[in-house]
């Protein structure tokens, strides 16, 4: 089977597969603040993030997973040579020009699937956890930003702060399900420092110190969101709109997590309120890039 082939199959989540993407989320929310002539582009970009994820989060074994990844890397290669064939990677194509996508960031974005796919996920070392919160966060707010005409230094440094936050935020948001599928985003230190030995990853969730091993990720994340507030006045101004939205929107999200504490692993994560969402877009529509 051929690299574009495999590629063109890359798999989507089977039943009872965790999902960890799949519902509408802030930044769907947040789309109408990018410019209407840059929205097929960050339409685009999402796009491929859920492609590539849906492969890390489906049934098939690991092997199959890591192989249709391995796919997607060839297929960025065939998108580099103006040869692209999927609907996702033809969608980048003009993108991947126009807006000057850094392709080490889409390659990122694979990576980081394939961290999930290959079982580095499971109660990872703090080193792990924080590649794999830039690899998939931080990439994709650079690529956002990117799409938005701020390809700068200050954009990248931004990226990776609201990066890592919105992710280590998210993971935390879906610590339940990803628990009951196997997987663990909380790093072994806390888990050490909370006094939390479990025989599977579904045990973490009834532990009584559950709660001590999510508050230096969520002190983390908190701390980035913070960073990201500083450097948010040095991305250029189209920009701050849609990523000013999407900062707060998680940044919401994580306070509803401590609210909810222990009862947030084990209850159904919470999505972002529609109406709360849409009354954001708005605030940000006529407060322009101020």
């Amino acid at each position: 089977m051929s690299a574009t082939t495999t590629a063109a199959r890359p798999g989507t989540a089977g039943a009872g597969a965790f999902t960890s993407i799949g519902r509408l989320d802030a930044l769907d929310w947040a789309l109408p603040l990018v410019p209407r002539d840059r929205r097929g582009a960050a339409r685009a970009v999402l796009a491929f993030r859920a492609e590539v994820q849906a492969v890390a989060d489906g049934a098939a074994p690991r092997p199959e997973k890591r192989g249709r990844l391995a796919a997607w890397r060839l297929e960025l290669d065939a998108l580099e040579a103006g040869l692209p064939a999927t609907p996702v990677t033809i969608a980048l194509q003009q993108p991947l020009h126009r807006h000057r996508l850094p392709r080490t960031e889409l390659e990122n974005l694979v990576l980081a699937a394939d961290m999930d796919a290959g079982g580095v996920m499971v109660a990872p070392p703090q080193c792990d956890l924080r590649l794999y919160t830039r690899r998939s966060g931080g990439a994709l707010i650079i690529l956002l930003a990117a799409v938005l005409g701020d390809t700068s230094h200050a954009a990248g440094c931004f990226g990776l702060a609201l990066g890592e936050a919105m992710r280590l935020t998210t993971l935390l948001r879906d610590l339940g399900p990803a628990a009951r599928a196997g997987r663990l985003c909380l790093p072994r230190e806390s888990l050490a420092e909370a006094g939390i030995v479990a025989a599977s990853t579904a045990e973490v969730l009834d532990h009584p110190a559950l709660d001590a091993a999510c508050a230096p990720v969520a002190a983390t994340a908190s701390e980035r969101f913070a960073d990201a507030r500083l450097m948010l006045p040095e991305v250029a101004l189209p920009a701050r709109p849609f990523l000013r939205a999407v900062l707060e929107a998680h940044e919401d999200l994580l306070e509803t997590l401590h609210a909810r504490g222990r009862g947030a692993a084990v209850q159904p994560p919470p999505s972002p309120g529609r109406v709360a969402l849409a009354a954001r877009v708005l605030r940000h529509r006529f407060r322009g890039a101020a």
